[in-house]
C-alpha cells in the first residue's frame, strides 16, 4: 500500500475503482475494460460503423452505374392495350418495344417468329402489317405449338394474301425450315424475326414439365419432350465434376461445390427423382445467413436455370442460331431477341458485335469513334426519328441498333413481375 501511495495512487482511488467494478458486473457489462483492451473495443466498433457505411455507399453506387447502363423503355404501357392487340388473356413481354422495332411505318412482308409461344407478339405483328405476306411461326415445344396455332390460322381470314405457316422446331432450323415452305423467301431473306428467349407461363405454370421451384413434379425440363436427356439424369448420373461445372456456369452459383457433393451424397441413398426432392436438398444445405426463405429460393432458382440450359443446350444452340438468322435476314431485315438472364444477354451482345465484323469486342464509346463508328439517333427509310433508339454501332456487314439493351418500362415491370429482367437487343442488316 506504501508503494502505491507513492505512485498517487490513495485508498480513496482504490475504493472508487472497485466500486465502479461491482457495479460494471451487476448490470451485466462483465469485467471493465481498460488500456489497450478498452482501446481496441472502441476502434472495432468505428470499424464496423466505418465498413458498413462504406458497404452501403458501394451497393448505392453500383446500383446507379447498373441504372445508367441500361436503357429503360419510355414507352407507356397500356395493359389493356396490349391484352387487345396480342388477341389474348396471355401478356406479351414488351410487346410495346417489339411493335416499335417491327414499326407500322417500315414495310414488312415477310416475318419469322423463332419462339412462338402463346403467339402473343406474332398475333400483333400480323395485325400491325396488312402488307405481310409471309409468316412462319416455331415453337419446339408441341403444347405451346398446338396452342398458337389456331390463333395464327384465324388471322388468314382476314389477310387474304398471307400465308401462314407454323412448325414444332427449334429454332436452329430456320435455314431449312424457310426452305422447306419458300426457297426463294431464303434466297430473298425475310424482313424481320423475333426470338423471345422466356419461360412460356404455360411451361411454367405445368408442374409436370418440371420447369417451377415451387411446384412438385418429375425432374424433367425438356423444352422438347421427345429429347432424350432430362434433368434427373444430369443429377443422377452425370460426372460429380460435370454436375460441379453446370452449377458453376449456367447457374452462376457460389455455393456449387457443396451443392455438387450433397447431391452426389443423395445418389447413394437413391438419387433426386422429383423437384421437391430437389428443392429439399437446396434449402437443408442453403445456409440461413444468406437470406433465409429468399437466399434458398434464389439459389433454388439458379440451380434449376442451370440443369433447365443444360438439358436444352440452350447457350450453343442460341450462338449458332443468331448467326443463323442474321443470315436469313433480308437486306435492311431486323433481328429482335428479348433474353431473360445474364448469360444469354451476354451470348447476344457479345454475337453482334461479331456479326457486324467488329472481333466481338465490346468498345467503349471513344473506341469506336475512332474506329469510324456512328453513335447518332438513325433514321428509317420515311426519315421519321424512331425515338426507341438512342444510340447505334456501325459495322460492316450490319448495324446494332441497341448499344445498350432496352429493358422494360417501370409501369409493365411492375404490373407483370416475370419481365423484370428482360433485355431487348435489335440488330439490323445492310
Amino acid at each position: 500500500m506504501v508503494g502505491m501511495a507513492a505512485r498517487g495512487i490513495g485508498i480513496p482511488m482504490l475504493l472508487s475503482c472497485n466500486s465502479i467494478s461491482v457495479k460494471l458486473k451487476s448490470v451485466g457489462f462483465g469485467r471493465p475494460l481498460h488500456g489497450v483492451a478498452a482501446f481496441r473495443a472502441t476502434t472495432d466498433k468505428k470499424n464496423k460503423k466505418k465498413a458498413k457505411a462504406t458497404s452501403e455507399i458501394i451497393s448505392a453506387k453500383v446500383g446507379l452505374m447498373k441504372e445508367k447502363r441500361r436503357t429503360r423503355s419510355n414507352k407507356d404501357y397500356n395493359y389493356d392495350s396490349i391484352i387487345q392487340q396480342s388477341a389474348s388473356a396471355h401478356v406479351p413481354v414488351m410487346l410495346g418495344e417489339v411493335l416499335d422495332v417491327f414499326s407500322s411505318s417500315r414495310s414488312i412482308t415477310s416475318f419469322v417468329d423463332c419462339t412462338l409461344g402463346a403467339a402473343g407478339h406474332s398475333s400483333a405483328i400480323i395485325q400491325a402489317h396488312p402488307e405481310l405476306k409471309f409468316y412462319v411461326g416455331m415453337d419446339v415445344d408441341p403444347v405451346a405449338h398446338e396452342k398458337a396455332r389456331a390463333r395464327i390460322n384465324s388471322f388468314s381470314h382476314a389477310h387474304f394474301n398471307l400465308k401462314t405457316h407454323t412448325v414444332v422446331k427449334n429454332f436452329r432450323h430456320i435455314k431449312s425450315v424457310l426452305g422447306q415452305f419458300d426457297e426463294n423467301q431464303l434466297n430473298c431473306g425475310v424482313d424481320g424475326i423475333l426470338m423471345d428467349l422466356g419461360m412460356s407461363s404455360m411451361q411454367v405454370n405445368n408442374p409436370e414439365r418440371g420447369f417451377s421451384v415451387l411446384g412438385d413434379g418429375p425432374l424433367d425440363m425438356r423444352m422438347d419432350p421427345q429429347a432424350s436427356l432430362k434433368a434427373e439424369d444430369i443429377l443422377n448420373s452425370w460426372p460429380d465434376v460435370e454436375v460441379g461445372r453446370v452449377l458453376r456456369e449456367y447457374g452462376e452459383e457460389s455455393n456449387w461445390h457443396l451443392l455438387q457433393n450433397k447431391i452426389v451424397e443423395v445418389r447413394l441413398r437413391g438419387g433426386l427423382h422429383s423437384t421437391s426432392e430437389l428443392v429439399d436438398l437446396i434449402r437443408n444445405v442453403t445456409p440461413g445467413m444468406r437470406g433465409g426463405r429468399q437466399g434458398w429460393l434464389k439459389t433454388a432458382t439458379r440451380v434449376f436455370q442451370a440443369l433447365r440450359i443444360a438439358v436444352n443446350d440452350e447457350l450453343e444452340t442460341l450462338e449458332n442460331s443468331l448467326y443463323a438468322c442474321f443470315d436469313c435476314l433480308a437486306p435492311g431485315g431486323r433481328l429482335a431477341v428479348i433474353a431473360f438472364h445474364s448469360l444469354e444477354d451476354r451470348i447476344v451482345k457479345q454475337t453482334f458485335l461479331d456479326i457486324i465484323d467488329r472481333n466481338g469486342v465490346d468498345m467503349e464509346e471513344s473506341e469506336v469513334e475512332r474506329a469510324g463508328g456512328d453513335w447518332r439517333n438513325v433514321r428509317n427509310d420515311n426519315n421519321i426519328n424512331e425515338m426507341w433508339i438512342r444510340q447505334i454501332i456501325q459495322g460492316q456487314n450490319g448495324k446494332i441498333l441497341t448499344k445498350r439493351p432496352i429493358t422494360p418500362a417501370e409501369e409493365e415491370e411492375r404490373r407483370n413481375g416475370r419481365c423484370r429482367s428482360a433485355k431487348l437487343r435489335v440488330i439490323q442488316k445492310i
